[in-house]
């Protein structure tokens, strides 16, 4: 029972990065991070129909899940992620498969059975 306790309170800790990525264009701009690595917002927004406001609230929401920091190089914030946060969010993914197949074996035996 511990360890599920356990298990519990990692994924309430995790809550705001799922909510940070569960919208398209968070999921876009986490992509390009990842290919590009750190951007500015121009660049983000160059070739997309999205305003520089509209990502800067995205990346805002991102900031606050821990998912990217901007560092400031000149005039422009420039933006990148912080890969131990997707970490994080890779953990608790694989933690709920674990999970599930433990759910999902039980049941197989009680057939069984």
């Amino acid at each position: 029972m511990r360890s599920s306790s356990r298990a519990l309170a990692e994924l309430s800790v995790s809550a705001p990065i799922f909510a940070a990525l569960g919208d398209q264009t968070r999921l876009r701009l986490v992509s390009r991070l990842c290919r590009d690595g750190p951007m500015s917002i121009a660049r983000l927004t160059a070739g997309t129909a999205v305003t520089r406001q509209a990502i800067t609230k995205h990346l805002r929401m991102m900031e606050g899940a821990g998912l990217v920091r901007s560092t400031r190089r000149g005039r422009e914030s420039v933006w990148q992620l912080e890969r131990r946060r997707l970490e994080d969010a890779q953990h608790y993914v694989e933690l709920i498969s674990r999970q599930w197949d433990g759910a999902l074996g039980r049941l197989r035996r009680l057939v069984e059975d």
